[in-house]
């Protein structure tokens, strides 16, 4: 267990699309680095499944990656894909009112909507064992009490040379706020932000699932703000404390006032505070087994006729 992270309390704070929608300039710019490093991968999926998929932003750019490819979008908050399937039906009229000023109404794209959105765990898909060619999930992983279980999942639902692709945070994601909570308040400060898991242990936890030679990096991305509020209306927006161990707000209005005064002092020389995400992106292949499932090894052979 990476941290006592409450599920259920995860799900109510994404509950909430417009609160949400205000901190996606990150997964944005997130999903453009993480389509850089994909566009240098050789695949041809036919089935691609965007764990964590929220809003559904990320769909239409992996649909125009991969056209051929069925794109399903799998989240745990039933409000997100809600917001998902209003921002598809919305895609989906403007192109049916574009393309009805040529094309004759029998020749319309269909709705077929339904089966592109599942709420479901990360640890429990709902899809059949060596199914999907791509995994994908962006800034999703962090939210999940148990990555080394989503990791098992993710290899169980992957094809031979499926390739997973993720990004998270990592440890030192928020850092000023944890600073300045060992400041203001120390002994509860463990419990008011969520402790990241580091790049080398997801690592880790990758090989002991069973995938291939994962590829591990991470960037440090700094986000400033002009004031407080602006900064921890984004962390809200971010998703809040999902601890189970959480403390129900500072207390007292000292401590609140110390604590905004001290976040405050952190500003740099163009007079912003300014707000770290450690970014980690690993991807992995599930390897060709080497053995039946009654433990036989298997050999393959490349028998080329000589010329």
């Amino acid at each position: 267990m990476s941290a006592p992270i409450d599920v259920a309390r995860v799900r109510r704070l994404f509950a909430q699309p417009a609160r949400v929608i205000e901190s996606d300039f990150l997964r944005r710019e997130v999903a453009t680095r993480m389509h850089e490093r994909l566009a240098l991968v050789r695949l041809s999926p036919g089935r691609v499944v965007d764990a964590g998929c929220g809003a559904g932003a990320d769909l239409p750019a992996l649909q125009k990656h991969y056209p051929d490819a069925r794109v399903i979008g799998l989240d745990g908050a039933h409000a997100m894909l809600q917001a998902a399937r209003a921002g598809q039906i919305a895609a989906l009229s403007s192109m049916n009112r574009l393309l009805g000023q040529w094309l004759p109404a029998r020749m319309m794209p269909g709705r077929g909507l339904e089966a592109d959105l599942l709420c479901g765990d990360f640890a429990q898909l709902p899809f059949a064992t060596a199914s999907t060619d791509l995994v994908w999930s962006n800034l999703a992983l962090h939210w999940h009490p148990q990555p080394d279980r989503v990791f098992v999942e993710w290899r169980r639902v992957l094809r031979a040379d499926g390739l997973l692709m993720f990004s998270c945070f990592g440890p030192d994601t928020f850092k000023e706020l944890r600073a300045v909570f060992d400041l203001v308040q120390a002994p509860a400060a463990s419990s008011r932000v969520l402790p990241f898991v580091d790049m080398h242990d997801f690592g880790d936890m990758l090989v002991g699932a069973g995938f291939s030679t994962p590829v591990m990096d991470m960037e440090t991305i700094t986000v400033t703000y002009e004031s407080v509020d602006r900064l921890l209306a984004d962390v809200r927006a971010w998703g809040g404390n999902p601890l189970a161990t959480r403390q129900r707000g500072l207390s007292g209005r000292r401590s609140r006032s110390g604590f905004e005064s001290a976040l405050d002092a952190m500003r740099n020389g163009e007079d912003r505070i300014p707000l770290t995400f450690e970014v980690i992106y690993g991807h992995a292949f599930r390897p060709v087994a080497r053995t039946t499932a009654n433990g036989e090894s298997v050999i393959r052979l490349d028998l080329r006729r000589k010329q």
